[in-house]
C-alpha cells in the first residue's frame, strides 16, 4: 500500500513536468520539493531524502539533454537512475 501511493505520487509528480516543453530551474525546484515531501512521507529517512535529492539537483543541472529526450524526461531519467543506484 505504502509503495502504490508512492508510485501515485510519483506519477502525477511527473506527470506536471511531461506538459512542458522547456524545464526551468524553478521547475526543477518545485519538482524536487513535491519528490522530496513524497518521499519523507513514505517515511524515508531524512539524511537519505536530502542525499537524493541533492544528487538528482545536481545530475539534472550538469546534464546535457539527450536529443531524444525532452528536459523533463531527462529528470525524469535521472531520478530513477538515482533511485535504482
Amino acid at each position: 500500500m505504502m509503495f502504490q501511493n508512492l508510485t501515485d505520487k510519483f506519477e502525477n509528480i511527473f506527470k506536471n513536468l511531461k506538459n512542458k516543453g522547456r524545464l526551468t530551474e524553478k521547475d526543477l525546484d518545485t519538482t524536487l520539493r513535491e519528490v522530496k515531501l513524497a518521499l519523507l512521507e513514505a517515511d524515508v529517512n531524512f539524511k537519505v531524502v536530502k542525499v537524493f535529492v541533492s544528487q538528482v539537483r545536481q545530475r539534472s543541472m550538469g546534464a546535457d539533454v539527450l536529443e531524444s529526450l525532452t528536459p523533463a524526461q531527462q529528470v525524469i531519467k535521472i531520478v530513477n537512475s538515482e533511485m535504482t543506484a
